[in-house]
């Protein structure tokens, strides 16, 4: 069984910094990218940022500038330092893993999400 867990959410004033992590345990194999995607109640899922294997990353404009990701495969991690959050900002985060399992080449295991909140 594979479980991926998000952390590093919270409450956090306009302008504040929050990194976020993600740790893949159980029968995970030869991880591919690792992503951050977020959402609103309401609202369709997001794409926030990716980093691959060979360590290319890639940012939506949204965050440009603002959020960086970078990965350490080996402890099957992935993280996401958030500067400069704006309350637009605010959703449920997840991060997601491509990557092969026992039985399937390519295979999306999700987390269960971490709440950040900007707000005064």
């Amino acid at each position: 069984q594979v479980q991926v867990e998000e952390s590093g959410g919270g409450l956090v004033q306009p302008g504040g910094s929050l990194r976020l992590s993600c740790v893949g345990s159980g029968d995970i194999f030869s991880i591919y990218a690792m992503s951050w995607f977020r959402q609103t109640p309401g609202n369709q899922r997001e794409w926030v940022a990716t980093v691959t294997s060979d360590g290319t990353t890639a940012v939506a404009d949204s965050v440009n500038g603002r959020f960086t990701i970078s990965g350490d495969n080996p402890k099957n991690t992935v993280y996401l330092q958030m500067h400069n959050l704006q309350p637009d900002d605010t959703a449920v985060y997840y991060c997601r893993f491509r990557a092969r399992s026992r039985t399937i080449d390519n295979y999306y295991y999700w987390g269960q999400g971490t709440q950040v909140t900007v707000s005064s």
